[in-house]
């Protein structure tokens, strides 16, 4: 148990105490993560203020339109990065890995991260975030290739993410559960605010976006019908349909109070020969690992996220996570 207002830096060092021959190298990736949250944290405050706002007139891999805050906070994760305590790094905004500069000492952790997730809602002023992961690097490998990234979420070591809104709150697991830490900006340290968050197993919430009801599959159809139903349908009770269009702000609400986030498998995507909608690297599974790390559940609505085998840096999957009984009964129907 630690005290409300314990540091993030200090929880970090406290937790390596418990670990026997740790070298510090793990809390160093953390420390280095947390402070690229911290820079990005004041430049989406500023927003118009320095000119980041709208879009870089360029594409990622995956031909999605940048906006000029991807590119910068992806530049500012990387140089975080760069100090000699990660082996190598994956982004959503790059095409391939990225190695560390000939000079730069070669840790033993990869890690993988969306700089900034829903950045088109800073255009608007609606919440923001960074996701990251950590998984190990192979022994003796000094420039890890993406083979090497192709590990099963079951392997990461820490997962996380930091939310920009009304303020920044970071949000982490080692494995040992889920705590939140709010930037302090006065002090400039991310403080201990949530420890061990759960998601109640019930709830009463769904986010989804139901412009694509029309080409959802029948199983999906079937489950977002008896919501919308009611009290009057076989559910028993009201819902409320939440849709932000940015996963950290979805999960975030979802840890807070619990309810379902979807983001399904549908006849449009397969037409276009794609596999999903979000990234199995860089959101499906850090994401997955926080929510079962605070008792719910994550699937693609057939297969627990974490036991997929990633094929490719940009490999997409349907998302299915949140309260478990409510992602339960998904995979349920989608399995009958």
């Amino acid at each position: 148990m630690y005290q409300i207002g314990t540091t993030l830096t200090q929880f970090i060092l406290e937790e390596q105490r418990k670990h026997t021959g740790a070298t510090g190298e793990f809390s160093c990736v953390l420390n280095d993560v947390a402070l690229a949250c911290k820079k990005i944290a004041a430049l989406t405050s500023k927003g118009d203020l320095i000119g980041v706002l709208g879009s870089a007139g360029s594409e990622n891999v995956q031909g999605e339109e940048q906006k000029k805050m991807d590119i910068i906070t992806n530049d500012v994760m990387i140089e975080a990065l760069s100090r000699g305590h990660a082996a190598a790094l994956a982004s959503e905004e790059m095409d391939e890995v990225y190695h560390l500069p000939g000079n730069v000492p070669r840790g033993h952790y990869l890690v993988t991260f969306d700089p900034l997730d829903g950045s088109s809602n800073m255009d608007v002023n609606v919440s923001v975030g960074t996701i990251f992961s950590i998984i190990k690097a192979p022994e003796g490998v000094e420039n890890p290739t993406a083979a090497d990234f192709m590990q099963l979420g079951t392997k990461q070591v820490a997962a996380g993410y930091c939310l920009y809104g009304p303020s920044a709150i970071m949000v982490l697991t080692t494995g040992k559960g889920v705590n939140m830490f709010t930037l302090d900006k006065d002090c400039g340290e991310f403080l201990l605010t949530r420890e061990d968050v759960k998601i109640p197993a019930d709830t009463k919430e769904f986010a989804i976006n139901v412009s694509n009801q029309r080409y959802w599959e029948p199983p999906m159809q079937r489950y977002i019908g008896e919501c919308l139903l009611g009290v009057e349908g076989p559910r028993g009770k009201d819902f409320n349909m939440r849709w932000v269009a940015s996963m950290v702000a979805e999960i975030h609400r979802i840890l807070t109070r619990g309810g379902i986030f979807i983001y399904p498998m549908d006849s449009k995507m397969k037409a276009a020969g794609k596999t999903g909608k979000l990234r199995l690297l860089y959101e499906a599974n850090p994401m997955g690992f926080i929510v079962e790390q605070a008792g719910g559940m994550a699937t693609t609505a057939y297969s627990r996220i974490m036991e997929l085998q990633p094929t490719d840096l940009h490999q997409r999957v349907p998302v299915v996570m949140g309260s478990r009984n409510e992602v339960e009964l998904v995979t349920g129907y989608h399995n009958a």
